[in-house]
């Protein structure tokens, strides 16, 4: 698999605490969300970079206790990117859930 970002899979997204892992997921949701009814091309590249950063916490050997919460986000995010329909998820509601990370964050910068 190539990764989008390379230097993260290398070893330093394992240097960020988790909050902050997944407030970079959710930049990318975020993207994915903005451009998901605009241009499809760049919804799903955005897509496809916050599914990788989350499969690189869900392999975070820290996070091992909280792999079923991390997976079942991910679960989600699939779901809503392909229209919802098995569990009604959206993408606004996702990048909700993952801005409270962005804030938290910056809160703790």
């Amino acid at each position: 698999m190539s990764h989008v970002h390379a230097d993260l899979a290398a070893g330093r997204w394992q240097t960020l605490p988790l909050v902050e892992q997944l407030a970079n997921v959710g930049s990318d949701v975020a993207r994915a969300h903005r451009w998901h009814g605009k241009d499809p091309l760049l919804s799903e590249k955005a897509f496809i970079r916050a599914l990788e950063l989350l499969d690189l916490t869900i392999g975070d050997d820290r996070w091992k206790g909280r792999r079923k919460e991390l997976t079942r986000v991910r679960e989600l995010l699939c779901d809503a990117m392909f229209g919802g329909s098995a569990y009604g998820s959206d993408l606004a509601s996702l990048d909700r859930y993952f801005y409270h990370f962005a804030v938290a964050a910056r809160a703790g910068r």
